[in-house]
């Protein structure tokens, strides 16, 4: 019997599905999740003290309720006597990707500050925030787990040094979420921040939602707290050690992406309904960065529109999640992938407020499903890669007034390509055009195609970025992924080096209309950004994965569209390539 708002069709791998939770109850794999027992996924000591100080988000959505009215206490004072319009939360990752799905579900609520979520280094985007508040009433909520990760950092920096210029008291404006002992801690008092929240330190940035790093933030702008935890708490009840493997439905939903991706159906794509359309990136980061490690990895496909069977292979698994009902037209496609022979999981929402189930359901699935795959889905051993080498350029920078220069291989007055030596050496230099064709006639059966985008994200643009990974999907039947950086360096990036060599990456950049200083810092935020994106070629080039960068130009749009065309005329003179 399936667990209630959770429907299965899964065909042929319903019996191996079924083994995984039979032998999850021979080796009473959920009541050792409840222990924390850290042998569970690994037996070495290093991999052990890791996952030992990962486990807090089990119990975390009850100790937030015990601190409930002191959070709702807060939230009247800012909305009341302090008299905040606006609530800007500064974070990246795991501290800003809840906050961003409770923003887009549930807007603004009447009598409550407006929600911005700010997890761009892009000073064009940084420009628009500046632009949509008055700063002499934004609340600025400094979120970092460790306390020392950049972008919330310059975050801070710069916005305290704009309220300096304004208020004699400017830490009156500033709330910090972060772990004990943390230098944000130490930054947060000396500055006179007016809140200092201590997360409890057992517990990874991507499994925060359900404590004060998701919870603080829903709480400003005026979400019922206790609706949202006691829903997240039925599903702590549901997934406990004292319901049955078969009917627990983390453990369920845990096996089926597990087993799915060891029988090669490792592209696991989310169908969410619009409402809820923003809970799919926080699932993305979850899934990528807890299993791309170790050569292994489950690619988490967000935001792609469904299309036919037959622009798919059978390295896929659907999972469908909506409020109510799904609309007919999304019920129809997903059952005639079920008929094509698709594994398709329905997870079914009462209201929005059934986010807190969601959170819950899908931290316990992931940890469920590493199990499965015999990882550690607590670290994240090569995100570090691309801080290493962003760090590596913006030192050059510092010294020598420049960034590093990459290899151009070829341009054509509107785009320029470029690569590193190992794949300037494949790739012809003849025109754009045969870059592209090239480039993509790398692509195999069961790979996918990831847009790395470090550009502004405006409805605008990403309807282009929709359009030409649509496209790609459409005649090479790969999964396409598409992210906005630095964000996804937190998210898809671990997987992106750490997963299967199965990528193929077009990152774009572009230059930047606006520019911003951070204060105390030699570089300005569009040389950060700019390093980022090259740290992060670094890194993907250092692994041999298969990269080009594309400059857009000084006109994205102009830029995109041209892309757009020419991958399009690539793509279909070279269609069949992936097949082979």
């Amino acid at each position: 019997m399936e667990p209630e708002g959770l429907d299965v069709s899964l065909g042929e791998y319903s019996e191996v599905v079924a083994d995984a939770v039979a032998q999850a109850g021979q080796h009473n794999v959920v009541q050792r999740i409840w222990n924390k027992d850290s042998s569970l996924w690994k037996s070495d000591e290093a991999h052990q003290k890791t996952i030992r100080n990962s486990l807090g988000w089990l119990n975390v959505a009850s100790e937030i309720r015990v601190v409930l009215d002191e959070l709702v206490g807060f939230a009247d004072q800012i909305r009341g006597p302090a008299g905040f319009t606006h609530v800007m939360l500064c974070g990246m990752g795991g501290s800003s990707l809840c906050p961003e799905v409770i923003r887009q579900t549930f807007g603004q609520q009447s009598g409550y500050p407006k929600l911005l979520v700010l997890d761009s280094t892009d000073p064009d985007v940084m420009a628009a925030f500046a632009k949509q508040i008055d700063i002499d009433h934004c609340l600025f909520v400094i979120a970092s787990k460790s306390g020392t990760t950049t972008e919330p950092l310059v975050f801070y920096k710069y916005w305290y040094d704009q309220v300096a210029q304004r208020a004699p008291n400017p830490g009156e404006s500033f709330v910090a979420i972060t772990d004990p002992g943390t230098r944000m801690v130490e930054m947060a008092t000396a500055d006179k921040f007016r809140r200092i929240f201590l997360n409890r330190p057992d517990i990874g940035g991507r499994y925060s939602a359900l404590s004060y790093f998701g919870m603080v933030p829903a709480a400003l702008m005026g979400v019922d707290l206790g609706k949202l935890l006691g829903r997240a708490e039925e599903m702590m009840h549901s997934c406990s050690a004292e319901s049955s493997s078969e009917s627990n439905p983390g453990a369920l939903l845990g096996a089926i992406i597990g087993e799915c991706a060891n029988s090669g159906r490792d592209k696991l794509t989310i169908v969410t309904d619009q409402h809820i359309a923003a809970l799919g990136l926080w699932i993305e980061q979850l899934v990528a960065e807890s299993t791309g490690k170790d050569g292994k990895g489950i690619l988490p496909v967000n935001g792609e529109p469904l299309g036919p069977p037959s622009v798919y292979t059978d390295d896929r698994v659907f999972v469908s999640i909506a409020v109510g009902g799904l609309d007919g037209e999304t019920d129809r496609a997903l059952k005639a992938l079920e008929a094509a022979g698709h594994p398709v999981v329905y997870l079914t929402l009462k209201d929005s407020y059934d986010l807190g189930r969601e959170f819950f359901l899908w931290e316990f699935a992931t940890a469920f499903a590493g199990w499965r795959l015999s990882i550690n889905p607590f670290d994240q051993p090569n995100v570090q890669e691309s801080k290493d080498a962003t760090k590596e350029l913006l030192e050059y920078f510092t010294r020598e007034g420049q960034l590093q220069e990459q290899n151009f291989l070829v341009g054509d007055g509107v785009l320029a390509i470029f690569a590193d030596d190992q794949t300037r050496a494949v790739l012809p230099s003849t025109s754009v055009l045969d870059v592209l064709r090239a480039h993509l006639a790398r692509v195999r059966t069961h790979d996918y195609i990831a847009l790395l985008d470090y550009i502004e994200e405006t409805p605008e643009i990403e309807a282009v970025m929709q359009a030409i990974r649509t496209h790609l999907r459409d005649v090479t039947r790969c999964a396409t992924s598409t992210g906005y950086g630095p964000r996804f360096l937190h998210s898809t990036g671990q997987l992106h080096k750490g997963g299967p060599d199965t990528g193929v990456f077009i990152q774009l950049t572009a230059p930047d209309e606006v520019d911003l200083p951070i204060p105390g810092e030699s570089y300005t935020f569009s040389v950060l950004k700019q390093a980022q994106a090259l740290g992060d070629f670094r890194a993907l080039a250092s692994r041999g994965r298969r990269a080009i960068r594309v400059d857009l130009g000084d006109d994205v749009l102009i830029g995109l569209n041209r892309l757009k065309e020419l991958i399009g005329r690539a793509v279909q003179e070279g269609a069949g390539a992936s097949q082979s």
